[in-house]
């Protein structure tokens, strides 16, 4: 792949951030129920509290944890791709976005978590725990760990879980209510608390993402190579990989199982700024705050009065992505 120059790297990541914007904005304009422009700036600018100001408002904390579980996603996906030099890899496709919604729905079924937290650290340690399954089920076998190996050992993982998921909520009416919006995944019931619960661990995901940039790099190149280069090929990988099951987990135990975020957003911005890690981290952040934005707005638009799930609506941009993948890189390594 051509090396961007940083100009254009740059560029590119500036109007990331102009479009993020744009679309933030867009997110606390437009909701399944229609206000006037003047309602939009007297609830930022007056304490009027009527309904057209309160719908407004409360728009500000969904956009905000769009915007966080985009990134979070992206930037796993692209960490994920990275590591395993799989073009397919992506959270749900390898089974850890399922992983983490297990492991919820049965802490709450049968060990009766109720706190934001506790769904946290139960899905980063289900993510971990799928994601160390279904690597170790596509290990078996003559040549490793391949792509293929890997996608299909995922999507078979994932039909199991979500099987298990089904049959543990189905006898449990008051389990199924609760998550029955949940597991389309959405951020319609965002808000601050849940905001600056989540907030931690996905500062703490991305710093362990981030730290590794050099290292992913290095990989890229083959573990042979980069341990002669000197590099950590176990502890960079082992770090990379907690802090992408820890963006995983948590933006799933917030926002439900959302598909093929992971997947998209990297692809895309390796076309705009190249392979280099340290750029490509930065503008997956960015391109997966603005996907999953964007998802939320028309599945607010398209439905009105009601809406759709962004989970809906970004499996619908995937699934013909994947496909597109599938053929364009015939399952072939990074």
């Amino acid at each position: 792949m051509m090396r961007r120059p940083v100009p254009v790297r740059l560029l590119v990541l500036l109007a990331g951030v102009a479009v993020l914007v744009l679309a933030a904005a867009l997110s606390v304009a437009f909701g399944t129920r229609i206000v006037a422009w003047q309602d939009i700036v007297s609830a930022f600018t007056t304490s009027a509290d009527g309904i057209a100001e309160a719908a407004v408002r409360q728009r500000v904390p969904r956009t905000v944890l769009a915007m966080l579980v985009g990134a979070s996603l992206g930037v796993a996906g692209a960490v994920l791709q990275g590591l395993t030099r799989n073009p397919l890899a992506d959270p749900m496709i390898l089974g850890i976005t399922p992983g983490a919604s297990l492991a919820v729905v049965s802490g709450i079924a049968f060990f009766g978590l109720s706190t934001a937290t506790g769904y946290i650290w139960v899905a980063i340690v289900g993510a971990a725990l799928a994601s160390a399954f279904v690597y170790t089920i596509g290990s078996l076998g003559r040549g490793g760990p391949t792509p293929l190996k890997l996608a299909l050992s995922g999507a078979a993982t994932t039909a199991a879980f979500t099987s298990l998921i089904s049959a543990i909520l189905l006898p449990r009416i008051d389990v199924m209510n609760v998550f029955r919006f949940w597991q389309v995944g959405g951020v319609g019931g965002a808000s601050y608390s849940r905001i600056g619960q989540v907030l931690p661990f996905l500062v703490v995901g991305a710093l362990l993402c981030l730290v590794c940039v050099r290292g992913l790099n290095t990989l890229a190149l083959g573990d042979d190579l980069a341990r002669g280069l000197g590099e950590r090929v176990m502890v960079t990988r082992i770090v990379a990989f907690l802090g992408a099951v820890t963006l995983c987990g948590a933006a799933t135990a917030v926002a439900g199982p959302i598909a093929f975020v992971g997947l998209v957003v990297p692809h895309v911005c390796r076309l705009l700024v190249g392979v280099d890690h340290r750029w490509l981290l930065a503008s997956a952040g960015l391109l997966g705050a603005i996907l999953l934005t964007v998802a939320d707005v028309v599945g607010r638009i398209v439905a009105r009065p009601s809406e759709i799930d962004v989970g809906i609506v970004t499996a619908i941009i995937g699934a013909p992505f994947f496909i597109y993948v599938v053929r364009r890189q015939k399952v072939r390594a990074l």
